[in-house]
């Protein structure tokens, strides 16, 4: 593996893993779990590097597997303990890894050397590498947040390394080794590997970081509220008190009073008054938002964001005080919004069919949901919203999110609930029920149906959809391809 200058003083925040190969003896690496998109990008980070990379996945379909063929990263289907032979300098397990997985089993009953991914990347991208980390956590926004920052950066000519838990628009990366001094990286509250119950976020030991919100979520992991909030105060503590910056959104009470928790310079973001970075003379347009930025009160200039929603807002106001810290000149900045493309399956218009709009969008926090549908609302105040949501992660198919699920999806016009998939582990007493949602919506004089599968939901879309309309579907998974299906369906029926 290659090494690159970089910062020539100890950090005496690093804590490390002495047992892990050094990174000029790295040559063989296998991944766990390959095709996920934290994994994908870590696999195409020890490629750039030099590695020899390879792994395996039960779900090995386009366009991950894709982008790792044409990078010549061998993959195979399904878990084998074979498939360690010849056996690698090191094993990287992905989190959705159980003690008894197969091949997680063999490597650990073989004395393979293993490693968490937010482990993997820190150890041999962030501290051998001795990179100044940029770090953006939190429950909402985070990638949009990682992914707007990396273009800023690039958009000022710099050459940051990176990774974000998603695909830029503009370049269709979720990479890139980088030749300049900053590493940008995506900070999940998720916990790391069977082995590893930090948070992914606290393995980074960031110099600089953005916190743009803190809301209960992860309830498969997290007790609950206080014990959420105290993996985001020990991130805070985390920086470095010497001279790390940690960038909060201040119309959050709660993410302000993070400053609490840290000795690294504070910096406050948002639309409400007090904030050291606000914006003012707002204007929505279907186009977007243009808005004049102001530091301490002052204007530093006028800016146009190709993007809606409060939240996308705050989010750029959260890149810009950080890229400015980054020596980025308003200039540069503004340049780097008005060129955004934004980040796939955000927002991201997938297509229009008899008049009817189709967009993607991951949001599955109850927050997201609505910030995600108000945002839409003020980008297309004329077309009928209807709101299509499969709650698939761990956390959203919780009974704790049943009322404010319902209460998120009542924003739109009409609303469409898929039963969430049953998984063998599953808690029933625990998990949540449609029918319970379905009925809160429809408590707010909102249309809504609850449907089991994906089959069921088209054709309620293709009897329901007219021309004019709006459709944001949400999942933070493929949805049985419903994007696709649902315009193809729309263009054959004549929408």
């Amino acid at each position: 593996m290659r090494s690159i200058d970089r910062l020539p003083d100890a950090d005496l925040r690093i804590f490390d893993r002495p047992d892990l190969p050094p990174a000029d003896a790295l040559e063989d690496v296998y991944l766990i779990g390959i095709c996920g998109t934290g994994m994908g990008a870590l696999a195409g980070l020890f490629k750039e590097a030099g590695c020899h990379v390879r792994g395996s996945d039960e779900s090995v379909y386009p366009p991950m597997s894709t982008h790792l063929a044409e990078r010549d990263i061998e993959v195979v289907e399904g878990y084998d303990p074979d498939h360690l032979d010849p056996a690698p300098d090191l094993v990287v397990v992905g989190n959705a890894c159980t003690p008894t997985h197969p091949e997680a089993a063999a490597a650990r009953e073989h004395g393979l050397v293993q490693a968490s991914f937010p482990e993997a990347l820190s150890h041999y991208f962030l501290q051998h590498e001795r990179r100044r980390s940029l770090v953006v956590a939190g429950t909402h926004g985070k990638t949009t947040t990682t992914g707007l920052l990396i273009h800023v950066l690039q958009a000022a000519d710099a050459d940051p390394g990176f990774l974000v838990g998603g695909v830029m628009q503009n370049t269709g990366k979720s990479y890139a080794l980088g030749s300049d001094q900053p590493f940008v990286v995506e900070g999940d509250e998720y916990d790391s590997a069977y082995f590893d119950k930090q948070p992914k976020m606290m393995h980074y030991v960031p110099d600089r970081a953005i916190i743009t919100s803190m809301e209960f979520d992860h309830a498969d992991i997290y007790e609950d509220e206080a014990d959420y909030r105290a993996a985001f105060q020990a991130f805070a503590g985390s920086l470095d008190p010497r001279d790390g910056i940690l960038v909060l959104c201040g119309d959050d009470p709660s993410v302000r009073a993070l400053a609490d928790h840290t000795d690294a310079r504070t910096r406050t973001y948002g639309l409400e008054q007090g904030n050291d970075v606000s914006a003012r003379d707002i204007d929505v347009t279907e186009d977007g938002i243009s808005f004049t930025l102001t530091m301490g009160g002052l204007a530093r200039g006028a800016y146009t964001l190709p993007m809606h929603g409060r939240h996308n807002l705050q989010n750029a106001l959260a890149v810009a005080t950080l890229a400015f810290t980054e020596g980025c000149s308003s200039t540069q900045i503004s340049e780097g919004f008005a060129s955004w493309e934004g980040m796939k399956r955000r927002q991201e218009v997938r297509g229009e069919a008899g008049g009817v709009l189709v967009i993607d969008d991951f949001a599955h926090h109850p927050t997201a949901v609505r910030a995600t549908i108000n945002g839409l609302r003020d980008a297309y105040p004329d077309r009928r919203l209807v709101a299509i949501f499969e709650p698939r992660s761990n956390s959203s198919r919780r009974k704790v999110f049943e009322s404010a699920y319902g209460d998120a999806l009542a924003a739109a016009d009409v609303a469409y609930l898929k039963a969430p998939p049953v998984r063998h582990n599953d808690d029933a007493d625990a998990m949540l029920d449609p029918a319970v949602v379905v009925r809160t919506i429809a408590e707010h004089d909102v249309p809504a149906t609850g449907v089991d599968d994906t089959d069921e939901l088209l054709e309620h879309l293709q009897a329901d959809l007219r021309s004019g309309d709006l459709a944001v579907i949400m999942s933070n998974g493929s949805f049985d391809g419903l994007h696709d299906r649902l315009l193809d369906t729309l263009r054959r029926s004549g929408h």
